[in-house]
């Protein structure tokens, strides 16, 4: 498996660049991960992604939008503007998630 680096911190990933180990994410990794795409974390940004992580942590399965909005609570039109155009796979790349089962 490749291994990327950020500001000093690396972290294991599949070949579409998805962590393979979860443990090696962190908050901080996530802003540096969002900068590289554009997006500014803020507490709205971040809200979603610590679902994500404590959903995925309980099913074992990265959640889907349809899954965000019907136990998270989150309004997919939200989410489109807090991560444009495809946010369920930035989402799980900026919480350090594997891909969402479905995401093309």
């Amino acid at each position: 498996m490749p291994t990327n680096v950020i500001n000093g911190r690396s972290f294991t990933v599949d070949e579409e660049g998805f962590f393979t180990d979860r443990s090696e994410w962190n908050e901080d990794l996530a802003h540096d991960l969002a900068a590289l795409i554009g997006v500014d974390l803020d507490e709205a940004h971040l809200a979603p992604l610590r679902f994500m992580r404590s959903d995925s942590e309980t099913t074992g399965t990265t959640p889907t939008l349809r899954r965000m909005q019907a136990v998270g609570g989150f309004d997919i039109k939200t989410l489109f503007a807090l991560y444009p155009g495809k946010p369920a796979k930035k989402m799980a790349w900026l919480a350090g998630l594997r891909k969402p089962v479905g995401c093309v």
